[in-house]
């Protein structure tokens, strides 16, 4: 894949990017909601985003959590909070502990009405971004080879599952629900629980192409053809 040059060949870094972006855009959706509500304080610490139109009709109201008592407030800082996580994923996640930086965002967003689905992608998405910095040596040595071959072979599938069903729950649920009447809270409940199988399972399957990945880097420049010539 060749985006993935973009990202230091790192399948979880780019995990991490995709993911936190597709994160972001889910708190906004949220945030366009609780803004629309007006300034009023929620009806207790969880309340539904929208209470009004498709998405309260369909999509069960796009439940949300929030420490702040205002619901205009709590909709600017969720969109400012998700619009930082979008940025941060798609330009500063391969930075430094950018992955941690990835996952405290996405825990904000949880707590300022980012809704519950955005925030815990979110905090995949770091768990990604972290470990697409670490080591990964305990995963080499007390994975076997051929195991571990056949995850990395099957990253590409999982993240291709995971980055449609990503795509449905944030983008296409939205699309769906104000052009047609078709969608009801069980169907985007199930999404997201099959988000997150699916999202595990790329990140494992991530986490061994990168092992590969390494591993095969780091035969080739300990092969002879790329050693120095004896003088």
């Amino acid at each position: 894949m060749g985006i993935l040059n973009r990202f230091g060949g790192s399948a979880l870094r780019l995990v991490a990017s995709v993911f936190g972006i597709l994160a972001g855009i889910g708190g906004i959706t949220h945030g366009i909601g609780e803004i629309r509500q007006g300034n009023v304080a929620p009806d207790g610490l969880f309340f539904d985003s929208w209470t009004e139109g498709p998405i309260a009709s369909q999509m069960g109201g796009d439940p949300a959590i929030s420490l702040v008592p205002n619901l205009f407030v709590t909709g600017i800082l969720t969109v400012l909070v998700s619009v930082v996580l979008i940025v941060w994923a798609a330009a500063f996640v391969q930075r430094p502990r950018g992955g941690w930086v990835l996952l405290g965002l996405s825990v904000v967003l949880l707590l300022v009405g980012g809704g519950v689905g955005s925030p815990v992608v979110g905090i995949l998405a770091g768990v990604a971004g972290i470990a697409s910095g670490a080591s990964l040596t305990r995963f080499r040595t007390q994975l076997p080879d051929r195991p571990r071959r056949l995850l990395a072979a099957l990253w590409p599938l999982a993240f291709s599952v995971a980055l449609l069903n990503g795509l449905f729950l944030f983008v296409g649920a939205v699309v769906l629900v104000y052009l047609t009447d078709v969608g009801s809270a069980e169907l985007f409940l199930n999404s997201f629980f099959f988000a997150v199988v699916s999202l595990l399972v790329t990140l494992l399957t991530g986490a061994a192409y990168d092992s590969q990945h390494r591993v095969s880097a780091e035969f080739v420049g300990k092969s002879p053809r790329h050693s120095s010539p004896l003088r």
